[in-house]
């Protein structure tokens, strides 16, 4: 039990079921690599409420982007209201605000996105995944990442929004709002609820988000005994993923109206391959991409990526 001696720590978190499973699991996490913390302090959860958690019923594309997520957070340790946050990576913005670093990144969770059918609709075949889909079938998801790759490769399908946390989509998803939806497997993992997902989708099927399945810690950049612990725990494999695809992403300067994919893949010899993948919302054009190298190449491997991408898209595409 902490002591009246010791500081509080504050770790700010969004508050949703996930969010606070993912903090929780960063606090544990540290508080096992460095019992004590090294007298820095006890780490305590603080819960905030985010823009993008409050506004349900738009696009993030509409309200400001994926940044409303870590907007307030970002706000309160600039404050020192906070001392640390703990994000889902592929919704932090790649250019983060002055005086913030991200301190460190944890275990990657499966990145896979995955299929969850309605009841009484189709189930798995032995075709190409997207085939348990009936025709003309109504696709609840806000991502226009997830939309394009199904618009491009099943054009006959519809989508409709499908904004909330994992538990609300799946109750939307249940009460036939609409009749297939998509969301992430680390999200579902980690919340005890994979028997949910109908279909897996390889990366190579539905490319990713960007830095799907990590969880990054943010902190302020002076703080270097803060800094210190966080480097303690932080995941190479996770570290370099979260490198080369967030290097793709910032230099195509992607925005929730983009449809971009990255995902990097460890080869059994060692070397890394990143796949990356940027489109038309409506799936009329797509286009995929991948460099191959080593690990210690992850920044120069996403750039080049980005430029290949970039260099081969329509104009509109970023626009």
């Amino acid at each position: 039990m902490a002591t009246a001696e010791q500081a509080t720590l504050r770790v700010g978190t969004r508050r949703s079921p996930l969010a606070l499973i993912q903090t929780r699991g960063f606090i544990a996490a540290a508080n096992a690599a460095c019992p004590g913390l090294l007298g820095l302090g006890v780490l305590e959860e603080f819960q905030m409420q985010t823009t993008g958690d409050a506004v349900q019923d738009r696009k993030l594309a509409e309200i400001g982007g994926k940044g409303l997520f870590a907007k307030e957070i970002h706000e309160a340790l600039l404050d020192r209201r906070i001392d640390l946050a703990v994000h889902s990576l592929k919704d932090l913005e790649t250019s983060l605000p002055d005086g913030i670093v991200l301190g460190c990144v944890l275990p990657r969770e499966d990145p896979r996105d995955v299929l969850l059918l309605a009841p009484g609709k189709s189930g798995p075949t032995d075709g190409h995944p997207y085939d348990v889909l009936p025709p003309g079938a109504l696709i609840g998801t806000s991502s226009v990442r997830r939309q394009a790759q199904l618009l491009h490769a099943r054009p006959d399908l519809k989508i409709t929004m499908l904004r909330g946390s994992v538990q609300t989509r799946l109750d939307k998803l249940a009460a036939g709002q609409c009749d297939a939806s998509l969301l992430a497997l680390a999200g579902l993992n980690r919340l005890g609820l994979e028997a949910a997902a109908t279909v897996l989708l390889d990366p190579e099927v539905m490319v990713p988000s960007a830095s799907q399945g990590i969880v990054g810690v943010t902190c302020r950049a002076g703080d270097s005994a803060l800094l210190a612990l966080l480097h303690g725990i932080e995941d190479r494999a996770a570290r370099i993923a979260a490198t080369a695809e967030r290097a793709m992403l910032g230099l195509l300067d992607g925005s929730c109206r983009t449809p971009i994919g990255g995902h990097l893949t460890v080869l059994a010899d060692g070397s890394v391959r990143l796949t990356g993948l940027v489109a038309r919302a409506d799936g009329s054009f797509l286009r995929r991409g991948s460099r191959t190298g080593m690990a210690g190449e992850a920044r120069a491997l996403g750039e080049d990526l980005a430029d290949e991408l970039r260099t081969g898209s329509p104009a509109d595409i970023f626009g």
